[in-house]
């Protein structure tokens, strides 16, 4: 399998666009077979790069290089809103060619929020059980790093919608968590944010499973009669006459919050479709250790409980959060703008207990605004900095109660991901005073 896929490359004219972490895993797939087969790398940054078979094109116009080639292998951050493709030119991506050629089971998750939560708890089942498996995809490990070793293995594989997006298969087992706006930015409206999601169970066959969020309505987007696959709805509420789903509701200080029960019901139902048995999955979902940056306990400071969520970049995750730790005074808000509308999250804030609401330049700032012209009482700290807002957290937050970082949005007008982002909040309230 680790050689078929290199197949796919043989006699063709290949662009690798982009050139970030998965652009480079893609290079030194194809250069393992083809030390010298003439390639195009093109990136929107610079690139120092020594490899006299390499053509590189850089700059603002390097999306204007898609034409003469047989394969574009496209980099998942890349967006095609308004990108034309060239007739006969094929634009595929590392996680397309993975499900095409991939002798293993494949299991693909794939949801607006809850996906690596979920795709963790369906590895640990699977660990636990002894099943042989690998978990890969937009946790950060791009799937071509792994063809040699997933022969024989079932495949966890988280996937987002920048990597459904070109894929023209679909996972054995398709989970999909929920479905809210997000990355606006990055396609033309919702609707190609949907189209890309959908993807996940478009080419299933009626000996696969598909499990989707019953507690979401999906009627405008698709309905169960136009999946070919076995469907399997998992609710957090009704599957709570299910008995293993009630042994597992609680059994994880990690998973609390309906949101969290909802992604541990999603793992068992997919290690079910696999044939694991309840007292593996129990186990697997028990002994897991959460997820960095997603509701992750700091610690306490000066009396306070402080929690970093910078994972939360859209405000149905932010308010998850808040339903599950139930005594948050301060909330720290902010991040880079994608176009959500946030006059619904406006008003949730306003109606939830907290008292504090501290904002980060640019979607902080329009949030203070919007909450002040429904007239709430809250205490609205406007702050440019992340120094500043843990400064102003240890200064207002009740002791006894906890603060917590949650951005709803995306992080990058300060910082590189999400993670930098919580690496640098836990950084500033751990070195407080």
């Amino acid at each position: 399998m680790f050689q078929c896929v290199a197949d796919y490359f043989r006699n063709k004219k290949v662009l690798i666009l982009g050139f970030g972490r998965e652009g480079r895993s893609s290079y030194n797939y194809i250069r393992t077979f083809y030390p010298r087969m003439p390639l195009t790398i093109a990136d929107l940054k610079d690139i120092n790069f020594e490899d006299e078979n390499v053509q590189l094109i850089c700059g603002e116009k390097y999306l204007d290089s898609l034409e003469g080639y047989d394969i574009v292998l496209k980099s998942p951050g890349i967006s095609f809103k308004n990108v034309r493709i060239p007739q006969g030119v094929e634009v595929t991506c590392q996680t397309d060619l993975f499900l095409r050629y991939a002798s293993c089971v494949k299991v693909g998750i794939t949801g607006t929020k809850g996906k690596t939560t979920t795709s963790t708890l369906i590895y640990e089942i699977l660990c636990t059980a002894g099943v042989p498996a690998c978990l890969i995809g937009n946790m950060g490990v791009p799937v071509f790093d792994c063809l040699s070793k997933v022969d024989g293995k079932t495949a966890v594989i988280e996937m987002s919608s920048h990597q459904l997006e070109f894929t023209h298969t679909s996972p054995h087992i398709a989970v999909l968590t929920n479905i809210y706006e997000e990355h606006l930015d990055h396609y033309n409206g919702f609707e190609g944010y949907v189209n890309a999601k959908l993807n996940i169970f478009r080419n299933q066959t009626e000996n696969d499973y598909f499990i989707y969020n019953a507690d979401q309505e999906y009627k405008d987007f698709f309905i169960d009669k136009d999946v070919k696959s076995k469907v399997v709805k998992v609710s957090a509420v009704d599957n709570e006459r299910n008995e293993l789903f009630k042994k597992l509701d609680g059994i994880n200080v990690r998973l609390i919050g309906s949101h969290n029960k909802q992604d541990a019901f999603f793992a068992a139902a997919a290690a079910r479709c696999l044939g694991i048995n309840d007292e593996a999955i129990e186990m697997g979902i028990r002994n897991f250790k959460g997820i960095p940056h997603r509701m992750e306990p700091i610690g306490t400071y000066e009396g306070i409980k402080f929690y970093n969520d910078s994972i939360a970049t859209i405000p149905h995750a932010v308010m998850c959060a808040l339903e599950a730790l139930k005594d948050v005074d301060t909330l720290i808000i902010g991040g880079m703008d994608r176009g959500l509308n946030y006059s619904q999250f406006a008003l949730e804030v306003y109606n939830n207990s907290l008292r504090n609401l501290i904002c980060l330049p640019e979607t902080g700032h329009r949030i203070a605004r919007e909450v002040e012209q429904i007239g709430s009482n809250k205490n609205i700290i406007c702050v440019d900095t992340m120094e500043q807002a843990v400064e102003k957290a240890f200064e207002v937050t009740k002791k006894g109660y906890s603060c917590i970082l949650s951005p709803a949005a995306a992080s990058y007008n300060r910082y590189k991901d999400f993670e930098e982002k919580g690496a640098h909040y836990i950084s500033l309230v751990r070195s407080h005073g």
